[in-house]
């Protein structure tokens, strides 16, 4: 059953960062575009988790829990910098 099941969550999650990167190039204000890479982040980092329980490591889920806080992060960063017009108050 895992065995039908892991390619086909990597082709799903394959043709949904293609439709997600298209929306990226495509949408119509930066506010679409920064939920774009957010869903990019995300879907690379269940493509990550696949990765690790197929091939059975656990340094598959380490990487996926760093980008997880920098993707977090850069989401954070970009939509102050899109609100205010900086990242930092001073």
């Amino acid at each position: 059953m895992i065995d039908t099941a892991i390619p086909l969550s990597l082709g799903l999650f394959a043709i949904a960062m293609v439709l997600t990167f298209w929306r990226l190039m495509r949408g119509p204000d930066v506010l679409d575009r920064i939920l774009a890479l957010d869903t990019l982040y995300t879907l690379a980092l269940a493509i990550v988790i696949v990765l690790g329980i197929l091939f059975r490591t656990t340094v598959f889920f380490e990487a996926a829990l760093v980008m997880a806080l920098l993707g977090f992060v850069a989401t954070v960063v970009a939509v102050r910098y899109v609100s205010r017009g900086d990242v930092i108050e001073a």
